[in-house]
């Protein structure tokens, strides 16, 4: 318990640093149990599609048979189920299982199965690895005692409807038996096949229990739902009730979340609705976001795959606003540049001849010719230029012919000057369309050595 409060507190303390100049009210959940048992009613049914099939290796097949053979319940969970009632083959299968860790770990020694990464057992997961060739995650069923807004303390149980209750939406709730039995407590198949998202039980209640689920909501509304408006009102006012809670949350989950919201399905839409709920000042984005800049480059640009980063930096004016943003976010090095080049040059004129204003951009950009070219192929992307996009992708930068030992050689002490001759002959290259030679270049430097 005093570890929780002090986590509590912890989570406090760092929102109030991050928010110093923002004004909104904050909302944390206090230390809540949270072992009541949700209304809901169970509904199952068959499930026996070729995707379901599928997914019975050998492997499998074995982990079952211990788990009957030792008479504890196995069975899929979470999104998994979600995918196989979409008729989609799942990414990961992850298991619940009635038996406890050291059931568990009993049971894999006596059957000679090795457990590798034990570092989720205080959680309750146990990965097994069968026949050397497919490893499977099984964790006990739980149930959130204690919440502080991300972090939960948990007990075991052997309730599954409990467990059912601890998870976010109701799509995510469901349990598949080995045998094809889909166990829903709470509605979860009949909202997807409506494409509705729904949080298990009360929006706020499930928000205050881990602010990263309003983030979570809308990253499942673009996967599910088919109309970009069709948010239920409840479910709004609890996010915007709740959003400073974000504050709480790491810059990196958060990123983690917001780059599969910006380039998905409706992200012009969802990214709008987060801005106009009042999340920007907890994620990082400045208190006004460029929203109509970023509806357009989502409009222009969303079909052609840009990168996550590409398109996020329509919501910033400015270069300060993307440092800002990085600060909070920890982007990569190369997602920062991206971004930062996507503020600079969104605005670039590309004349009669388009291909040669990118040619000059690799040319007068600092940094790997070929990092900056990837650069350039984000900002077509961008604004749209699908046609320009491919004639450019298909050029090459031929090589500098001139070295900073060249301009050495040709009498240009050490230091700065030479910095300075390299970038003024690269000029003189840039406007030859880059045909000139080295020794071409090399007869500008004596002319050039009086202007530096």
């Amino acid at each position: 318990m005093f570890r929780a409060v002090k986590r509590l507190l912890h989570l406090q303390s760092k929102a109030s640093t991050f928010l110093q100049c923002q004004t909104p009210k904050l909302y944390f959940s206090t230390l809540t149990p949270t072992k009541r048992r949700r209304s809901g009613q169970l509904v199952t049914m068959k499930l026996d599609t070729p995707e379901f099939r599928a997914l019975f290796t050998p492997e499998l097949e074995k982990l079952a048979e211990i788990f009957k053979k030792y008479d504890y319940e196995l069975r899929i969970a979470g999104g998994a189920v979600r995918d196989l009632l979409m008729q989609l083959t799942p990414h990961d299968l992850d298991f619940a299982t009635t038996a406890t860790p050291d059931e568990m770990k009993d049971i894999f020694e006596k059957e000679g199965i090795r457990m590798i990464n034990m570092k989720g057992e205080k959680h309750g997961t146990v990965t097994t690895r069968i026949n050397d060739k497919e490893n499977f995650e099984v964790t006990t069923l739980r149930i959130d005692v204690l919440t502080d807004g991300r972090h939960a303390q948990v007990e075991f149980t052997k309730d599954w409807q409990l467990d059912s209750n601890r998870r976010d939406l109701t799509f995510n709730s469901m349990f598949l038996g080995l045998d094809g039995t889909l166990y829903d407590y709470f509605n979860g198949r009949t909202d997807l096949e409506q494409r509705k998202v729904r949080f298990v039980g009360d929006p706020v209640d499930r928000i205050r229990e881990d602010y990263l689920r309003i983030l979570r909501y809308f990253r499942f509304f673009g996967r599910i739902a088919i109309e970009p408006d069709s948010h239920e009102k409840t479910t709004l006012e609890a996010i915007r009730d709740n959003a400073g809670g974000l504050a709480g949350i790491s810059g990196e989950r958060i990123w983690m979340e917001m780059k599969k919201i910006v380039v998905g399905n409706h992200g012009d839409s969802i990214v709008r609705t987060m801005m106009d709920l009042g999340m920007a000042p907890y994620m990082g984005l400045p208190s006004e976001p460029y929203v109509e800049e970023f509806v357009r480059a989502y409009a222009r640009g969303s079909f052609l795959n840009p990168q996550p980063a590409t398109l996020l930096a329509g919501l910033l004016r400015t270069k300060d606003e993307m440092y800002t943003l990085n600060k909070r976010l920890k982007l990569s090095n190369d997602e920062l540049l991206t971004g930062l080049f996507i503020v600079l040059h969104r605005d670039t004129e590309f004349d009669s001849d388009p291909i040669r204003t990118c040619q000059d951009l690799v040319c007068d950009t600092i940094g790997k010719d070929n990092k900056v070219k990837l650069r350039i192929t984000e900002l077509l992307k961008y604004l749209g230029r699908k046609d320009l996009l491919h004639r450019f992708s298909a050029w090459d930068l031929p090589k500098f012919p001139i070295s900073g030992y060249a301009v050495l050689e040709s009498g240009v002490p050490r230091g700065q000057k030479v910095a300075k001759m390299l970038y003024e002959l690269r000029q003189i290259w840039k406007q030859s369309a880059y045909t000139l030679s080295s020794e071409e270049l090399l007869s500008h430097v004596e002319r050039l050595k009086d202007k530096l």
